[in-house]
């Protein structure tokens, strides 16, 4: 982003984006400047960087950094990524067993409680990450940036974890 460009602060994780037009989600709450930055950084992982074990924790990070307002879809997007960032970074799973401990959640029942987001969505943003010089650089700040995030939901670990016993279970 030039230095004359207009920019705002994104609605989910605070980071200053480019202030544009454009498409959001339906129901990640982001910016539509910030939105575009993870779909930059999406095509990244996608093509130049082969798709990396990583990708897990981007998708995990950014939607629980980006929880959007109190609905069905929001609240289970928010639960089972909070749980999928657990299994990753608290158990040590890799991203397809997460992905699979995923589906058991949503099979036993999504998380269906609003967990109140945190008001410091962590130190780290999907900015950090678009900014990443190369593949090495880009896995070293995705999971500095989903540990942030995770322990920005500190308040909610023992929930969280509830939730993923039960769905194991």
């Amino acid at each position: 982003m030039h230095s004359d460009d207009a920019s705002t602060s994104c609605v989910g994780c605070g980071a200053l984006v480019p202030a544009t037009e454009g498409p959001t989600h339906p129901y990640i709450g982001a910016s539509p400047g910030c939105w575009r930055i993870y779909g930059d950084v999406l095509g990244r992982e996608y093509g130049e960087y082969g798709y990396p074990e990583c990708h897990r924790l981007t998708v995990d990070a950014y939607a629980v950094q980006h929880p959007g307002v109190a609905s069905r879809r929001s609240i289970q997007s928010v639960g089972v990524h909070l749980i999928s960032l657990y299994y990753v970074l608290e158990r040590g799973v890799t991203s397809d067993e997460a992905t699979r401990r995923i589906g058991l959640a949503v099979r036993a029942g999504p998380p269906s409680i609003w967990l109140q987001p945190p008001t410091d969505p962590g130190r780290l943003t999907i900015c950090d990450v678009a900014n990443a010089a190369d593949a090495d650089a880009h896995a070293r700040i995705v999971r500095a940036w989903a540990e942030s995030v995770w322990e920005a939901w500190r308040d909610h670990h023992a929930i969280i974890r509830t939730w993923a016993r039960d769905a194991a279970s």
